[in-house]
């Protein structure tokens, strides 16, 4: 039976140049690159009856079968939560985000998020990105703390989409990490995508999104290790998976690190959005924003070190 909240929309290729097929289906169907991609990460757009991936070429004759989830109207409130603003001015403002805190609101998060407290501070915040994420250009997950960047109108928005895209904007992350890493630096390319065996989770998945991180030994301890990472890729969890996946899971991680118990008292993954680089999209400056260790992961490294020491 169709959902009555969904609409059909069939589309026939008749050119002989190949085109990708985000490109076609943005272009016919009045959809952003970004829509489409999320359709077809959520299996709503068939090729020929098959899930395509967006880079996918189109022939002549290719059929596509596109099935549109209406949107459902909703209203966020404004709520006056404290925020920690590292920076703002016309066009941006800059986040020191709290762990804990939701970035912007979804099944079981209704409020109480980052876009809640946003929406009250911000009285021209863009509304690009959906009613449920105004001004979020890049996101860090729940219990991931430091630097977040939100765009405050229409314009700043979508340079800033853009620099994501062609990744002119620089991210360090501090990691604490089970283990003794091999090396004193790397590089880990291993290609994400949704866990075939949970939905919920992400993994390396070969055939999945191409996915590149880089990571620097900064304090190596007998059992822990303390990265600076830098991820040149922002794959969902990207940094989480791709350490769990070379056998260094995220200290505190709570869907990667299996049933480690943490040292000290912190409450999720011990990763923090330390710096992140960028020209201003609207001047052209160089910016450059930092966040300090949250109180929770300087604790718990400094009982590390009392227990441990360096090595």
């Amino acid at each position: 039976m169709k959902n009555c909240m969904e609409k059909d929309l069939s589309l026939y290729y008749n050119d002989d140049k190949q085109c990708r097929v985000d490109t076609f289906i943005s272009s016919k169907a009045k959809l952003s690159r970004t829509q489409v991609q999320k359709l077809i990460d959520d299996n709503m757009i068939l090729l020929n009856d098959k899930a395509p991936k967006a880079g996918s070429r189109l022939k002549h004759g290719d059929i596509i079968h596109i099935t549109i989830p209406m949107v459902k109207e909703t209203v966020v409130e404004k709520q006056d939560l404290p925020l920690d603003i590292i920076y703002q001015d016309d066009d941006i403002i800059v986040i020191n985000k709290v762990r804990g805190m939701v970035v912007h609101p979804a099944a079981g998060h209704s409020d109480g998020t980052l876009v809640n407290a946003l929406l009250y501070h911000c009285k021209d915040l863009s509304g690009i990105g959906g009613e449920e994420r105004p001004g979020i250009v890049h996101r860090l997950d729940k219990d991931t703390s430091g630097v977040l960047l939100v765009a405050k109108n229409d314009r700043a928005h979508q340079k800033l989409t853009n620099m994501f895209q062609l990744r002119k904007i620089k991210k360090e992350y501090i990691a604490l990490v089970y283990g003794k890493m091999k090396g004193r630096e790397g590089i880990i390319n291993l290609p994400i995508d949704r866990d075939p065996r949970d939905r919920k989770r992400m993994a390396v998945v070969y055939g999945g999104k191409s996915s590149v991180t880089h990571w620097k030994l900064k304090k190596a301890y007998k059992e822990y290790s303390l990265l600076s990472v830098f991820p040149e890729t922002g794959r969902t969890h990207q940094i989480r998976v791709h350490l769990s996946h070379v056998g260094n899971p995220v200290v505190g991680d709570p869907e990667y690190a299996g049933k480690r118990v943490p040292p000290g008292d912190i409450d999720g993954q011990a990763l923090h959005a330390f710096r992140l680089s960028l020209e201003h999209p609207i001047t052209g400056n160089p910016l450059n924003f930092e966040a300090p260790i949250p109180e929770d992961l300087q604790n718990l490294l400094n009982i590390i070190e009392e227990q441990e020491g360096t090595i």
